[in-house]
């Protein structure tokens, strides 16, 4: 599922007031880390990232590379920080309603 623009901006939004839950360490990504960020997503739909100092990835290396690995989207990434979002199909499970574009009749 692409985001668009302004599902983006509600997430960041969203996220703003969210707490730091998954930390990218020296380790890197291991399964750990995936089934952390894995079971969060399941959970909660949006979870926001960091990349400490000493890690060999970068913050955007770190949120493709936990998307790809968690089938989820990256929402932002700033600094040293990011967030990822994965849309819940269950209706009864899901969290976060996200705003739907209207498309422009042309």
């Amino acid at each position: 599922m692409e985001l668009t623009s302004k599902q983006r901006a509600q997430l960041r939004a969203i996220a703003s007031g969210e707490d730091t839950i998954l930390h990218v360490g020296k380790d890197g990504i291991g399964d750990n880390l995936i089934k952390q960020a894995d079971d969060a997503l399941e959970a909660r739909e949006l979870i926001k990232g960091r990349v400490l100092e000493n890690s060999l990835y970068t913050a955007r290396e770190a949120a493709e590379e936990l998307s790809r690995l968690t089938r989820s989207e990256v929402v932002q990434v700033i600094g040293s920080r990011f967030v990822l979002y994965r849309y819940q199909h269950n209706k009864e499970k899901r969290k976060i309603e996200l705003v739907r574009d209207r498309k422009k009749s042309v």
